[in-house]
């Protein structure tokens, strides 16, 4: 039986890098010596239907994304790519995004409600949040990255010493705060409502995105980054 250790340090061997998730390929699969890496975490709840992600206009998963999913690194040679989000019911977004060599873009799209204008009915229109990463050093930090409706949230998470840490995070930008504990699982919740425990292992960056589902519920993705992120 694998112990919770194992598990975690297997799992966070699996985030650091490219693997295959949904249709995500490896260096090796690509055939690509030097590449970079793109990676996407579904945030859109509004509309229907799987989202599409093209690369040039290239599906990367037949089946599409569910929200929340969280892929690992999408190889690719470096070079400036199109990349483009549909979804049913929802007006689709893409960005230019350029891909460096040994570098990971993280892509977050999400849906944003766009008023109605004179000639235009209201109406969800998908967004892209891009989050570049710097080097880390050998701390554990929680990074919070919001694109839920709210302007601002307050988010706590439970340090080793028992006590709640507020944190304030705004909407599409980064909030950070340094983790007292070396590993197992940080509680984490926001208006007296738990969100998605933060598995801590190695040293490194814990990032977890906030979002609405189709309820308006929040919520939050978590992955392991061992860079630290800026919002582009």
């Amino acid at each position: 039986m694998i112990s919770n250790h194992h598990l975690a340090a297997i799992i966070s061997a699996l985030m650091a890098g490219p693997v295959w998730l949904g249709g995500v390929a490896t260096a090796q699969d690509a055939g690509l010596e030097r590449c970079g890496f793109i990676r996407l975490l579904n945030a859109v709840s509004a509309g229907t239907g799987p989202l599409d992600v093209l690369v040039d206009g290239q599906p990367v998963r037949p089946e599409g994304y569910q929200p929340g999913n969280v892929t690992g690194g999408i190889a690719r040679k470096p070079k400036a790519y199109t990349v483009r989000f549909r979804r049913d019911g929802v007006t689709a977004g893409q960005t230019r995004v350029n891909v460096l060599a040994n570098e990971t873009l993280i892509l977050i799209p999400y849906a944003e409600l766009v008023p109605a204008r004179e000639r235009e009915a209201a109406h969800w229109e998908i967004r892209i949040l891009r989050l570049k990463q710097h080097e880390a050093d050998d701390t554990r930090t929680a990074s919070f990255v919001s694109v839920a409706r709210d302007p601002e949230l307050t988010v706590e998470i439970l340090q080793s010493n028992g006590k709640w840490e507020a944190i304030l995070v705004k909407r599409l930008a980064i909030a950070r705060s340094a983790i007292r504990q070396a590993r197992g699982y940080l509680r984490v919740r926001c208006k007296d409502q738990p969100l998605t425990s933060v598995s801590v292992a190695a040293a490194g960056n814990f990032v977890a995105v906030l979002y609405d589902d189709a309820n308006g519920v929040l919520r939050s993705i978590n992955f392991q980054d061992y860079k630290y992120l800026s919002a582009q």
